[in-house]
């Protein structure tokens, strides 16, 4: 008597919207993290340096990024809210929040790269040190930290676009609610015995009809 055995079933595999989900989700929030996180780190650091002249010498002075300009830093900021805050919406509401993470990015990386060039701030310094209004700045030079905070604002705003791209299939945060919007069904109360004053009570609490014969 011959034995026929039953090949196994191949394990059906992930459809690629939902592989593409979890694969664009788990590179959203590592950039958008990755990328605010250096922008922060970028402005707190030395972008630029010189010398002023002061009584015919001169001394270093030098700027720190947030003395530069404080556009990255708050952008990087917003930035990371919004990344949080794609799961918290749906539909149309994460679409917005999306836009305005991809815009946190954009805009980090240009204030950045204005950065890079700009020498106010060591003119500021220079002139608050000698006196003069119109004292400059001399021998100015820059650290690769500007573009470092534009490395970040451009993490962000891959962030931005993988969440405008694929959001729609990314979860939300709370499960409280169906697809539809309409609060999940409540499960089926416990049968109520007339005969025992507490179960009445207890289901009057819980806004039902002891009785099975309306809403309480």
């Amino acid at each position: 008597m011959e034995y026929v055995t039953a090949a196994p079933h191949p394990r059906p595999e992930a459809s690629g919207p939902a592989r593409a989900g979890r694969l664009s989700l788990a590179l959203a929030l590592l950039s958008g993290a990755l990328g605010a996180a250096l922008a922060l780190l970028a402005t707190r650091q030395q972008w630029s340096e010189g010398t002023a002249t002061v009584a015919g010498g001169s001394f270093p002075l030098t700027a720190m990024g947030s003395d530069v300009t404080g556009v990255p830093a708050a952008l990087a900021i917003v930035g990371l809210a919004a990344l949080v805050a794609v799961f918290a919406v749906r539909r149309a509401g994460r679409l917005i929040v999306a836009g305005l993470l991809t815009l946190c990015g954009a805009g980090t990386v240009a204030a950045a790269l204005a950065g890079a060039s700009d020498s106010s701030a060591l003119d500021e310094k220079a002139a608050q040190a000698s006196g003069d209004t119109s004292a400059t700045v001399a021998a100015l030079t820059h650290t690769p930290w500007p573009y470092a905070a534009a490395v970040g604002g451009a993490l962000i705003l891959l962030a931005g676009l993988l969440a405008l791209r694929y959001g729609h299939l990314w979860p939300a945060m709370s499960g409280r609610y169906e697809r539809g919007g309409a609060p999940r069904a409540r499960r089926s109360a416990a049968a109520v015995d007339p005969d025992r004053p507490e179960d009445l009570w207890k289901a009057l609490d819980r806004g039902e009809d002891p009785t099975g014969t309306g809403p309480a």
